[in-house]
């Protein structure tokens, strides 16, 4: 089929090629004659419009020379009438304006003189009149120098005498002559201007009607030639045609699959992207109220610091005297310091980021025990009250997350009180009706409830609230992630979320949590004591006599640790690296337990572990931290035995013996003991 169609298409070739050659020398034949002429005449209308642009250029010239000669002419006036003034009234501040408008004039005769270069006639008057003006200068500088020198009379002659000076005559007679001179020629070159005009004018209508035959010329012929030769040509196009469209449909449709494709991939990243960006911002929404507790937990932290260095002051000067006193000063600072690490560690696992670890919780110890973190976040000037009749009813809640809802609503009851009012925080028992709140099935609910006195809010913006990104505060001074975080933090546990509002009033926001049939666990940190594994009192004990590998970079840290270990009689081996550990290990082969810190500058306590050799993989371990963040992951103290900075001797004991209990002869060793 293909051998067939070529031989056709040859066939017809030979015997219609002459209609070939006539169709597309047709056009040309017509054409080029018509070019040429537009070409001709668009040549013409170019030295047409140049002729003008000239012809401006010399007329706006010959405005701008008149317009310097009679400004000059007015400076000059100027300075003249200042220079009488001076004379008259011998003020400093006339001379000088004198001075000014000569500066002037001649600034202009400057401009005068460059404007006329060109010309020879123009530029003969100009340096006539700027050797007259010099002169004339000469003259009223004298006049002004005999006024400066207090010579008022002998001014006033030489002034008078200056009013009839031949100088000042020339200087008129020339600028009239320059002025005239130049007006005779404007009117010549507005002649030029119009006559210019008239024939760019005539140019391009006579082009655009060239043009006009050309085109049509062109369309006609063109129109002749493919009416007249291109029958059967159009049937061999169409299937041609036929067959690239189908050829470029395909590539088409494989183009935008690919790009389908990729808009696919791209859409999956911006998900992910986004689901990063919310949860970058739900953490920037809680790093924006633990800002808010920057200043106060300074003044606590500093009054506790006060505290520790005031007992351990005062204990050291009653230690030889009043041994019962001085003890009594030093368990002030031990609890002084004992609140300082709970408020450290309380802020840390609030500020922490994870996923949501729920637990039976009590809403009343909850919200008692949040009494100083609110008061540090909201100011001295709001007076917080609690109302709190959960009793025993306990709700299935991750702590933290639920504390920083309860924390943004006070922020905002803060801000929506300006700083001065009332907070007051309720708990209540509820019993709700399918549908009585929201979407909430019927049972047994707890209700939290966050009541200001504040302005209260429209009804345009109850609407919004729970909009993600809504916030009525200035710019920079919120996300407009709260409401709506706590929104997704209720609904996640099965919850609903109630606002009442009255403009002037105040606002409550109200909480409805499913009540949980457990018993809640208590509370791990608290603001009024010391930490739980520090709660520990009495005598240490434990195994003694241990060989201890401790492992710390900061050495007075190692030596405390060094002096509380040998305290508890103990035999501590020092290692201020962790890269020194595995050959101490080697040296000291009796060591049975070891005791790391996390965070040190070569490697981690848990990385130093896993690199050590297999022999000594059977030793315990305790890891040491005093940054919640530390144990973020569990998974690298599986195993191991994990102790908190700052700690005491019975901790400290406590944590030994708990590493050491599976050794074999550990039961021998605590009888004997």
């Amino acid at each position: 089929m293909e051998d067939a169609y070529a031989i056709d298409m040859d066939e017809e070739t030979e015997g219609s090629w002459w209609r070939h050659v006539l169709e597309r020398a047709l056009p040309f034949l017509i054409g080029i004659p018509l070019v040429l002429a537009l070409g001709a005449l668009l040549y013409q209308a170019s030295t047409a419009a140049r002729d003008r642009e000239s012809a401006l250029s010399e007329q706006q010239r010959s405005y701008e020379i008149i317009a310097l000669a009679r400004r000059l002419d007015g400076s000059i006036a100027k300075a003249e009438s200042t220079l009488a003034r001076y004379v008259i009234s011998m003020d400093a501040n006339t001379g000088r304006l004198y001075q000014q408008h000569w500066s002037r004039a001649a600034a202009e005769l400057g401009a005068l003189e460059r404007a006329t270069r060109g010309d020879a006639a123009q530029h003969h008057l100009v340096e006539k009149l700027s050797f007259a003006f010099r002169d004339r200068g000469q003259t009223l500088s004298d006049i002004a120098l005999r006024t400066t020198y207090d010579q008022k009379m002998t001014s006033l002659g030489k002034f008078h005498q200056a009013g009839t000076a031949q100088n000042l005559t020339e200087i008129g007679s020339d600028l009239d002559a320059i002025i005239a001179a130049e007006m005779e020629r404007l009117r010549a070159r507005n002649l030029d201007v119009i006559r210019t005009g008239d024939k760019t004018a005539q140019l391009a209508t006579t082009s655009w009607l060239v043009g006009l035959v050309l085109l049509v010329a062109i369309l006609v012929t063109a129109w002749v030639a493919r009416g007249a030769f291109n029958d059967r040509r159009i049937q061999r196009r169409l299937t041609r045609d036929e067959a690239a469209r189908a050829l470029a449909l395909e590539k088409a449709v494989a183009v935008r699959t690919a790009e389908l494709q990729l808009a696919y991939v791209q859409l999956q990243q911006e998900s992910t992207d986004r689901a990063a960006a919310e949860e970058s911002l739900r953490q920037m929404q809680k790093m924006e109220a633990v800002g808010q507790l920057t200043g106060g937990i300074a003044h606590d932290f500093n009054n506790m610091l006060a505290v520790v260095v005031g007992g351990l002051e005062l204990a050291r000067r009653r230690l030889m005297k009043a041994p019962e006193e001085a003890a009594r000063h030093i368990d002030n600072a031990m609890e002084g310091a004992n609140r300082a690490s709970a408020l450290t560690r309380r802020l840390l696992a609030f500020a922490r980021a994870e996923p949501h670890l729920p637990d039976a919780t009590n809403p009343d110890e909850l919200v008692s025990g949040m009494g100083e973190l609110i008061d540090r976040t909201i100011g001295d000037q709001i007076r917080v009250t609690f109302d709190l009749a959960a009793n025993d009813w306990a709700i299935y809640v991750d702590r933290y997350a639920l504390e920083n809802a309860i924390l943004n609503l006070a922020v905002n009851a803060r801000d929506a009180m300006e700083g001065k009012g009332t907070l007051t925080l309720a708990t209540r028992q509820r019993r709700l009706a399918a549908g009585e709140v929201g979407e909430c099935v019927a049972g047994e609910y707890l209700s939290l409830a966050v009541t200001d006195t504040g302005c209260g809010m429209p009804p345009e913006v109850l609407d919004r609230v729970f909009e993600p990104f809504f916030t009525t505060k200035p710019a920079g001074q919120g996300t407009g992630l709260g409401l709506s975080q706590i929104f997704g933090f209720v609904g996640q546990y099965g919850g609903e979320i109630r606002i009442q509002s009255k403009l002037g009033e105040g606002t409550t926001v109200e909480m409805f949590l499913p009540r949980h049939h457990g018993v809640a666990a208590p509370s791990t940190i608290s603001l009024s004591g010391g930490a739980s594994e520090n709660a520990t009192s009495g005598e240490p004990g434990g195994d003694v006599g241990l060989s201890i590998l401790v492992v710390e970079d900061d050495p007075r840290v190692l030596a405390q640790t060094r002096a509380a270990l040998t305290e508890l009689g103990h035999n501590p081996i020092c290692c201020d690296s962790p890269l020194k550990a595995p050959q101490m290990l080697q040296a000291n082969p009796d060591v049975r337990l070891i005791l790391s810190d996390v965070l040190m500058p070569d490697m981690t306590g848990p990385e130093m572990i896993a690199s050590l050799p297999p022999a000594c993989r059977a030793i315990p371990v305790i890891f040491v931290t005093g940054y919640a963040g530390d144990v973020s992951d569990n998974r690298l103290f599986e195993g191991h035995g994990l102790l908190r900075k700052p700690y005491t001797l019975a901790a400290l004991a406590n944590a030994i013996a708990d590493a050491v209990s599976e050794l074999p002869g550990s039961q021998t060793t605590a009888a004997a003991e």
